[in-house]
């Protein structure tokens, strides 16, 4: 009698298929649907969102911060030096690492840019950027050789080198000062110069964001970058080049903080040691609050550069709204805390579909 009690061993099978079906659902949807799925669902859409709503709301207060003689201009040029300092460190962190030397390397890069104009009369503006982003290179290429060869964390890796790096040029500059009259008018105006509305510097920061974003997401060495912050030891043990990645991902890091410096020159046009001082928790900040997983492996360096332009319009529109420099620091550190706190539900999420989709598989194997 219990026998008439169980379904048939093809009804049970039809049951099993049909509920893998519904676990690989998406897959059943044309490229173009899967596609705007993904968009509309992605943290990216919702952290432009949640920008747009920003910007609605302080120029509804003040439509001068938006439409203002320079409010668009400055809505886009202020967060330039962030995006590219962000782009970089998403890279490094996506290896699960991290690059806490960026603000000093900028300083050093810009400062280095204003004597190259001072002591090289009539050198060209491209080989000043060329050479800033050589030397932002080479001094990742230092941090990744500690962390990649010397088995060292970044963390305190990198943490020493953010000291011996200001140390560096507080010592070179020491109290001097370069000013915007030692520096040729040509490079000065990249600072404020716009093609159809668009500032220059933030063309050049989209553009390095689409370079890197291609690279990680189609690029079979960015793809490794991520199955290396997933997990390490699998990486190795799979033969994927470790050091290599991570080489790349800190030069490539130290490469942007040094044309960020070249841009800071070009930006401010007075150059101190104090150039970039704390910068380097902001692209930290800004990369996590772009939905990059502080333990690597997941993220996008698009959202990292959403992140930066959040960033940068939160501290430009918070005190337009009245809300006192406590709160403001606030916001920032609910928005980081949310954004790990929603990176390991998510995780959760995706580890129990996967035991489902692997317990269904298993029944009707």
């Amino acid at each position: 009698m219990s026998n008439t009690m169980q379904p048939a061993p093809d009804k049970a099978h039809e049951h099993d298929h049909d509920a893998i079906e519904r676990l690989v659902e998406p897959s059943r949807q044309s490229p173009f649907v899967r596609g705007l799925n993904t968009v509309v669902r992605s943290r990216e859409m919702s952290i432009l969102l949640v920008l747009l709503l920003l910007i609605a709301v302080t120029t509804s207060v003040t439509p001068s911060f938006l439409f203002s003689e320079n409010g668009w201009r400055d809505l886009l040029l202020t967060p330039s030096i962030l995006l590219l300092l962000a782009v970089g460190q998403a890279s490094v962190i996506i290896t699960r690492n991290v690059d806490l030397s960026v603000g000093s390397v900028l300083a050093i890069t810009a400062y280095l840019s204003g004597r190259l104009f001072i002591d090289v009369p009539g050198i060209p503006i491209v080989a000043v950027f060329v050479i800033g982003v050589a030397v932002g290179a080479l001094l990742g290429l230092i941090n990744g050789v500690l962390v990649a060869l010397g088995r060292v964390p970044a963390l305190v890796i990198t943490l020493g080198t953010l000291y011996i790096y200001r140390g560096v040029v507080l010592t070179w500059a020491g109290s001097d000062r370069i000013n915007a009259g030692d520096m040729p008018r040509d490079f000065l105006q990249l600072g404020t110069a716009t093609v159809f509305s668009i500032p220059v510097l933030f063309l050049i920061a989209v553009a390095v964001l689409g370079v890197v974003g291609y690279y990680l997401h189609f690029h079979r060495g960015g793809r490794e970058m991520y199955a290396i912050g997933s997990d390490p030891d699998a990486a190795v043990l799979y033969g994927l080049r470790v050091r290599r990645r991570v080489l790349t991902a800190f030069m490539l890091s130290g490469g942007l903080a040094g044309l960020a410096g070249v841009v800071h020159a070009a930006r401010y046009g007075t150059i101190s040691s104090g150039a970039g001082y704390g910068i380097e928790l902001e692209a930290v900040a800004a990369v996590v609050i772009g939905g990059v997983a502080i333990f690597g492996g997941s993220g996008s360096v698009w959202g990292a550069g959403l992140g930066a332009v959040l960033l940068v319009t939160i501290d430009r529109a918070l005190p337009i709204l009245g809300i006192p420099d406590f709160w403001q620091r606030a916001v920032v550190g609910v928005l980081i805390i949310s954004a790990i706190v929603l990176d390991r539900v998510l995780a959760n999420r995706r580890a129990r579909k996967l035991i489902e989709a692997r317990d269904v598989e298993g029944s009707s194997a």
